[in-house]
């Protein structure tokens, strides 16, 4: 059963106080199990999903969809076929996405539908799948399959989550990149992805030539891959994007970013143990990422916000991504690894438990106000009464063929759901497969 004990963690058990910036260790010993209609902290359990009865309903099928206006995944100028990649890419975008027949597909699972499914492709590659699995330990997963880059597949909540909550998943396998015993190249794989010569971010870069040809774009096999395991998004229906979206609509996310064979200082680990930031290749690329977003641009020339990082190494702002802990893929499916994201109490908090590299069995809590008066979450407000206009700001993206302007990205009045996100949602990048069970919500107790 390896660290499945852990799944049912309560607060008792965590050893040190978190504070929003520079946290403290959340570290705990193994915990006694509890029954999951009980967690401590006063959560009542609403849904549960560990996938023993997979019976789709409302499967829409493959359809065609451009994100454009009166489809029900038209959100903003990021969108597929939005604004944004018009002004920067030109004319030349326009050609090349009308070669882009964009496909979509969903369906709903779990009580009452609790939970739905969204998948995207282009027509004639390779199909992404969730489907119902088994691992060794777990009679029964779901399984995230996305054979392809250009394609993505993410499980959602299907309706807005409520005004607290907490929501928690359990990761049974993971297949998305990052070393195998010390290689990047295993299993006839470069970094989780099938060789090929073509495998580029076409045809949604943030800047550059658009006109190439589209083996001639971004090579992306030899750049990142990576899965998200559990990311709160800002907007109604949830569902593969282009990367370049998905980075503007997160307000927290718990991910990976598997960088292959990378050397520079853009990416560090936390060694909890000695308290220092490591250079990344002290990992072995299979890092966890737990990013609160706020209302900074992280790049003046694209876009994207940017992240606030603790970690038992301190609390960065910016910069180089910091791993709070590095998975360790070959030990699953006999260890497993549980991810939880909590908003209450006008904060939100990321948490993540199992047995990681270099450091053994831990629970990592982090806990971030809404508004600490210097690193506002992105987008933290359900509703309008909770914020009051302060962060708004006209973002403004120069190209040569001329200057996208994103207006009132944070106006007075605005309210932005929550939705919780897992598995991949990138149309342009990343691919793998990966098992999860145990998905639950929950809500205060009354």
């Amino acid at each position: 059963m390896g660290f499945r004990v852990a799944r049912w963690m309560g607060l008792a058990a965590v050893v040190g106080v978190v504070t929003p910036l520079g946290a403290t260790a959340a570290v705990a010993d193994t915990p006694e199990a509890d029954p999951p209609e009980d967690r401590p902290g006063g959560w009542q359990l609403v849904h549960e999903e560990d996938f023993s009865a997979f019976d789709p309903s409302g499967d829409t099928g493959w359809f065609p969809d451009k994100d454009g206006p009166g489809s029900p995944y038209d959100v903003d100028g990021y969108d597929n076929d939005g604004e944004y990649f018009a002004t920067v890419g030109g004319a030349d975008f326009q050609d090349q996405l009308d070669t882009v027949d964009l496909q979509r597909r969903s369906f709903s699972l779990g009580d009452d539908g609790w939970l739905t499914a969204e998948l995207a492709m282009r027509e004639g590659s390779a199909e992404p799948s969730f489907t119902q699995d088994s691992v060794p330990g777990s009679e029964a997963v779901g399984l995230f399959d996305s054979p392809a880059h250009d394609g993505g597949v993410v499980l959602r909540s299907t309706d807005e989550l409520p005004e607290e909550y907490r929501v928690e998943m359990t990761l049974r396998t993971i297949d998305f990149g990052g070393q195998r015993d010390g290689e990047w190249d295993y299993d006839g794989l470069v970094n989780g992805y099938t060789p090929s010569d073509c495998k580029t971010n076409f045809p949604w870069a943030a800047s550059g030539d658009f006109s190439r040809p589209e083996c001639e774009w971004f090579d992306v096999t030899t750049d990142a891959n990576g899965f998200y395991f559990l990311s709160i998004m800002d907007y109604d229906r949830p569902a593969p994007h282009n990367n370049v979206f998905i980075h503007n609509h997160r307000k927290v996310v718990m991910d990976g970013y598997n960088r292959y064979e990378y050397t520079g200082n853009g990416l560090r680990y936390c060694d909890i143990d000695s308290g220092e930031l490591q250079p990344y290749e002290w990992g072995s690329g299979n890092g966890v990422n737990m990013l609160f977003m706020t209302d900074d641009r992280r790049y003046a020339d694209q876009p994207g916000t940017e992240y606030v990082m603790p970690s038992e190494c301190g609390t960065e702002v910016g910069g180089g991504i910091v791993s709070q802990v590095d998975l360790m893929p070959e030990a699953m499916p006999d260890r497993d690894y549980q991810f939880a994201v909590e908003r209450r109490d006008d904060s939100y908090v990321l948490e993540v438990s199992g047995e990681f590299r270099h450091v053994g069995e831990q629970t990592l809590r982090y806990e971030q106000p809404f508004d600490d008066g210097e690193n506002p979450i992105w987008h933290y407000n359900q509703t309008s009464e909770e914020y009051d206009g302060q962060y708004n700001a006209d973002w403004e993206y120069p190209s040569p063929n001329g200057t996208y302007v994103d207006d009132d990205v944070w106006p007075e009045g605005s309210a932005y759901p929550d939705y919780f996100l897992i598995g991949q949602p990138h149309m342009n990048f990343y691919e793998g497969s990966a098992s999860i069970d145990d998905v639950r919500l929950y809500v205060p107790g009354t």
